[in-house]
């Protein structure tokens, strides 16, 4: 995995680190760099290297956008430090920045995130970065060189790279410095420096040490790199791109402080539905729904599965949610086996928080979103009948987590789409049903009231059935729901059928209309080329054939003055049986007959003969002898 390979080149200590401005409620996608971090930190730990991760809130930021919410309380306070903003009212918290951060730490410990946390205010105020800040202020052509040479921008002689915080409006995000005497710094509050916040016109000179202001972040990220020793901290693609932050940064240590920087991890972006969130903008899903509606082993699966340089676009959403518990599972079966699945193994490793073993039953998502609408049906219960013995403690867990997720799915994020209730009646909807759903529902009725009622047996049966109507998968599946839900869609069908009684499943699927025989055998029936098609696919594995001839006539009504109007169908069924033991139905229409001038006779013999000359083909494409019945109707 890309975590291990990153690991395996490292042998000295090493300090992983990461930072997030607190400027809004925190979006999830924060959380991709958090645990991408986290998982190269693990990696380093599981090779027995000496390793710490530590993660800075980059507090001293100004307020530079305002939230949709709460706009106007906050707007006196734009370009102030975000330590130095007050919290929306009401808050238990000092300042906006704890406000939004003490969430996002509440995450970390649900999701196993150990890291060490700073505030980059304590290392501005307690003078941990004055060195730092006198040699970079020291060497500010140099910086205002790098700036031009790397990213292309200019700066005027008289600029400094450092942001006084105004003594007297209190403002860091609109103040220009423009002279360094050693000890001081000449800096002017401009009205207009940014477009977000308006300075006061201050002018005066003050330490830049101690906490009177910050670098700006290029500058800031080269301090905590030199101070620190920092050896692996990657970032955002925004950060990395040609000219970007982190090659001024880089350049700026290798030419100031002779240093090389820490290894980089660039990553792409969380998406959601395609587009980037924003904490300041409110934009996305927050860090704190999602840990509410994911497990924190699935939420660590979504972000470190995918190599860092792909993007991870993932909405709240049924069935995106579902297909992630899928793949879950389905790692988590291949890491069972770990001799097998080395790089399974190595993710659900990373991905659970105490390094649970993968080895545990637990029941698909959608058949738990669907067990949570049933008020009837015990949870634990269903599982354990599904399982066939008694839930461990930690399946105990796992299934508590699921139920949880669902629920907080159907409460926050569902669509009417995705809500089921079993209706009372039979819904009006069946009557859209075609031919071939119809008779499927209705012989699937029959064939229930002999299957074991168990998850499995019942999804068997329902395939099997379909198979020898037989009718397309799907259709088959959305004709259940819909004679079930009014829905055309839903969880896994044989869970939940055998969550239900038997006697009432089997009443409500045989008391679907039933379909004219005509009308069915017209509506299951697909061009012989099809057939052929499907025969010569499966060739090697079929060891048995045998073949039905059915001639029906709808109508023959004399009509005064004419000739009969005639409406008949020939249909050649063949039945295959195959290597595996299972038995499958494909139906064909021969002869399709509509209009005047025609007689039953000739048109039934036509049939009859074309399909002689049917089977004898399908008998040589085959390779087996295909006996031929005609069925009288």
């Amino acid at each position: 995995m890309w975590f291990d390979e990153l690991a395996e080149n490292s042998t000295d200590p090493q300090l992983v680190n990461d930072s997030k401005t607190p400027s809004g409620p925190v979006h999830v996608g924060s959380l991709r760099g958090v645990l991408i971090h986290d998982a190269v930190f693990r990696a380093l730990r599981d090779r027995g290297i000496p390793a710490r991760y530590t993660f800075g809130v980059d507090d001293y930021d100004p307020l530079d956008e305002l939230p949709p919410v709460g706009a106007e309380e906050l707007r006196p306070h734009l370009g102030k430090p975000l330590c130095d903003v007050p919290p929306p009212a009401g808050s238990p918290f000092a300042d906006l920045a704890e406000h939004h951060i003490s969430g996002f730490f509440d995450v970390f410990a649900e999701l196993g995130v150990a890291a060490e946390t700073y505030r980059v205010r304590d290392l501005y105020r307690s003078g941990t970065f004055d060195v730092e800040i006198d040699a970079i202020l020291r060497n500010s052509s140099t910086v205002r060189r790098v700036y031009r040479e790397v990213a292309g921008a200019r700066r005027d002689d008289d600029w400094f790279p450092f942001q006084v915080i105004c003594e007297r409006c209190g403002r860091v995000g609109t103040t220009r410095v423009d002279g360094f005497t050693g000890d001081k710094v000449s800096y002017q509050c401009v009205p207009d420096l940014v477009t977000w916040a308006t300075g006061c016109g201050n002018r005066g000179k003050v330490s830049p040490f101690s906490g009177r202001g910050k670098l700006p972040w290029k500058l800031e990220w080269v301090a905590k790199w030199n101070r620190f020793d920092i050896t692996i901290e990657g970032a955002g693609k925004d950060h990395n791109t040609k000219g970007g932050s982190r090659s001024v940064a880089v350049r700026c240590l290798q030419e100031i402080f002779g240093k090389e920087p820490p290894v980089n991890i660039p990553y792409e972006f969380f998406l959601v539905k395609g587009a980037k969130m924003s904490s300041s903008r409110g934009v996305g899903v927050s860090a704190r729904k999602m840990a509410d509606l994911l497990a924190p082993e699935l939420l660590r699966f979504l972000m470190v599965r995918s190599l860092p340089r792909r993007p991870v676009d993932f909405a709240p959403e049924y069935e995106k949610i579902v297909r992630l518990y899928d793949d879950f599972d389905r790692a988590r079966a291949r890491a069972a086996k770990p001799r097998e699945h080395p790089q399974e193994a190595r993710l659900t490793a990373i991905a659970e928080v105490k390094g649970t073993s993968p080895v545990y039953f637990a029941p698909p998502f959608d058949v738990v979103v669907g067990l949570v609408q049933f008020p009837h049906v015990d949870p634990v219960a269903s599982a354990t009948r599904m399982k066939g013995e008694p839930l461990t403690e930690l399946e105990l867990e796992r299934l508590a987590a699921r139920l949880a997720s669902a629920r907080f799915f159907l409460e926050h994020f569902a669509a009417e789409s995705d809500r089921l209730k079993i209706q009372r009646d039979l819904p009006a909807a069946v009557r859209d049903l075609d031919a071939a759903q119809r008779v499927f529902l209705r012989q699937l009725a029959d064939d229930l009231g002999r299957t074991d009622w168990s998850p499995e047996a019942v999804q068997t049966q329902i395939f099997g059935t379909a198979r020898l109507v037989p009718i397309a998968q799907p259709a088959a599946f959305a004709a259940i729901y819909i004679a079930l839900f009014a829905k055309d869609r839903g969880p896994k069908a044989g869970n939940i059928l055998a969550f239900l009684d038997r006697e009432w499943v089997c009443q409500r699927f045989a008391s679907v209309p039933d379909a004219r025989r005509f009308d069915f055998l017209a509506a299951s029936s697909t061009p012989i080329e099809d057939v052929e098609t499907w025969l010569a696919e499966r060739a090697e594995h079929i060891i048995a054939v045998s073949a039905r001839a059915e001639f029906i006539c709808r109508s023959a009504t004399p009509v005064p003055g004419a000739s009969d109007f005639v409406r008949a169908l020939g249909v050649l069924e063949l039945t295959v049986t195959t290597v595996d033991g299972r038995v499958h139905l494909r139906r064909c229409a021969l002869q399709t007959t509509e209009g005047y001038g025609a007689t039953i006779a000739r048109e039934k013999a036509d049939f009859l003969e074309a399909a002689g000359d049917t089977v004898s083909s399908f008998g040589a494409l085959t390779g087996h002898s295909v006996v031929l019945r005609v069925v009288e109707t």
